[in-house]
This record gives C-alpha cells, structure tokens and sequence, in this order.
C-alpha cells in the first residue's frame, strides 16, 4: 500500500525506445544522403528497419499502458495535445509544398525556374484532367470520413461494436481503393518528378500525401483489430480519437490538393 498511486498522472519506467528511434532516424537520413550520391541503398533500409521497429514496440507499450488503466483522464488530455501538436507540425509540412506550388504558378519566371519560361504549366506538360481520377478518389476520401465518423459515433454514442467495425471496415477499403487509383494515375502521369518543378511539386505534395493515407489506413487497421479484441470503450478510445482525427486532416490535405494542384493548377 506504501506504493499505492494516489494521483492522476502516469510516471513512465525507463524505456529504450527514445534512443532507439533517434538511432534509427538518424541512419535513415544519413543512408538517404548515401542513396542520393550513389554510394549505397542498404543503410537507409537499415535506418527504416529501426525506425519501423520502435514505432511496433513504442506503441504496443502505448496500448498496453492503455488496458491496462493507466491513461487516466489528465493522462489522456495529455496525449491528445501531444497529438494536435504533431498535426499542427504535419500542417506546416504541407504547407511548404503548397507555398512552393503557388510561387511557381504565380511566379514561374525566376533565378531558379529558368526553364519554365513564364508559362504555368511549363510548355511541354501535359497535366491531369482534374474532373476523371482526381475528382473519384476526391469522392473516395469524403465517403471514408463518412464511414469513420458512423464508426466513431456507434463507439462514443451506441457502443455498438458491429458498427464500429463495419464502418472501420468499409474505411479502411476506401482508404486501400484510394491508393491504388493514385498508383494507376502515378503510372499514366505525361511528366516526371525530376526535369521540371511541375513534376517536382506535384510528385512531392501529392506523393507525400499518398504516404499518409497508406499510415491512416494502418492507423485505422489497427484500430479494427483492437475493436475485434473486446479493446476500447465509449469512454477510453484515445488511440481512436487519434486515428481519426489524422485521417480528416488527410482529407483535409486532399480537398486542398485537389482544389489548388488539379484543378487550379491544371488551368
């Protein structure tokens, strides 16, 4: 009883999984900056490999500390700025793709754009129709946070665990339909990501925004799997706050691709 917790607040036990995933982080960029000169692959394979570990056991011990009662209320608030702020930072990550969209499409003579020769698009590049493709995995994305916000309702509201998984279900194939259409259109893109900043910054936002849907859809992957397990509660289900919250700023990130890359850009 001496060792009884009598407050609200969760004190951690010395972990590795700090250090191992500046360690990892670390190799990565290192074994990047050895891809890009042509010297080796194999470290940043590496590095991902450490990194991906870390995240696999970091957030197993995440969810267990979870189950196991120790996300108490203050707890939880805790984590959920913590986790507003690494949206806000995803924010600030698109927004420099944005910004260096619309200074070339505003701006497309300069020091550094020589070639585009004042014209948005560059001569020569042929850009997606923005009314084919684009607008269906538009529709795709809305229709996923539909399902998402039915499941997280049926959650919160009903307890309703069938329809929580239906509805993680149907997201989770939207967000893999999603994908695949965005890989098919990568495949008949008329341009490439070097040789011109179009290619360059479409490849970039919209290739990096891709990246995320693949992490949403895994997020909420897992999020099925500790429904099917008898996991979460209407009133504990931090990690499914967290998930779905990310997965509408992913289609938040996409309405504002869509309306400024395609259809805007494309003009």
């Amino acid at each position: 009883m001496a060792h009884a917790k009598n407050h609200d607040y969760h004190i951690l036990p010395p972990s590795i999984w700090p250090f191992l995933s500046a360690l990892g982080g670390f190799i990565m960029l290192f074994g990047a900056v050895m891809w890009m000169a042509g010297i080796t692959h194999y470290m940043f394979f590496a590095g991902l490999l450490v990194v991906l570990y870390t995240m696999y056991g970091w957030w197993s011990d995440v969810v267990h500390e979870g189950e196991v009662g120790d996300h108490t209320p203050v707890v939880a608030i805790g984590l959920r700025y913590g986790f507003i702020l690494f949206i806000m930072s995803e924010v600030m990550f698109f927004a420099a793709w944005f910004w260096s969209f619309f200074k070339h499409a505003m701006y497309p003579m300069g020091p550094q754009s020589p070639a585009v020769d004042g014209v948005w698009p560059p001569a020569g590049i042929q850009t997606f129709d923005p009314w084919h493709l684009p607008l269906i995995n538009t529709v795709i994305l809305l229709l996923s946070g539909v399902t998402l916000t039915w499941a997280h309702h049926a959650l919160v509201h009903d307890n309703d665990r069938k329809a929580v998984k239906q509805g993680l279900i149907l997201t989770v194939i939207l967000g893999f339909c999603f994908t695949l259409l965005q890989a098919y259109e990568y495949t008949h893109a008329a341009f490439g990501l070097s040789g011109n900043i179009y290619g360059a910054n479409f490849f970039m936002a919209t290739g990096f925004h891709g990246v995320h849907v693949i992490i949403g859809t895994l997020f909420l992957l897992v999020c099925l799997i500790r429904i099917t397990k008898g996991q979460m509660t209407p009133d504990r289900h931090v990690g499914f706050e967290a998930a779905a919250w990310y997965w509408h700023f992913v289609d938040v990130v996409w309405l504002f691709l869509f309306a400024s890359i395609y259809v805007w850009g494309s003009a």
